[in-house]
Parts: C-alpha cells; structure tokens; sequence
C-alpha cells in the first residue's frame, strides 16, 4: 500500500502462488522471508526495510533513481 500511496508502479512477483520464482527471489536478495523488494534493481529488503526508508526520507529519491540492473 506504501507504493500505492506514492502512486509508483511496480510488478509484484507471487512466489507462493509461483514456487518456481522463489529461488531466483532467495538467490537475488539472500533472504527467504517475503516480501523481498528491489527498487530499480537494487535490493532493499522486506517492508519493514523500505517504510524505515520511507520515515528517515530515503525512499523517495531511491523511487526518483532511474532503473541501473
């Protein structure tokens, strides 16, 4: 809901409804917990992770960043 209120879009990949994603996600963020979640490319972590960001102002500009893989 937090990228909903910022009207950002973003793709949502379903590793429990889509098992065969999740080693890609583990591989990708070395976590196994979900949501994992990646901002133009770059791993930020769980929810907790990125509303932490969203409080100390962070969040905005890595969602301003263009996309770098």
């Amino acid at each position: 809901m937090l990228l909903d209120q910022k009207q950002m879009q973003y793709s949502e990949y379903r590793v429990d409804l889509v098992p065969s994603l999740r080693p890609e996600m583990v591989s990708r963020a070395k976590r196994t917990s979900v949501p994992q979640i990646f901002i133009n490319g770059r791993h930020i972590g769980g929810f907790d992770d990125m509303n932490a960001l969203d409080r100390a102002g962070k969040l905005d500009p890595l969602l301003q960043e263009d996309y770098k893989e």
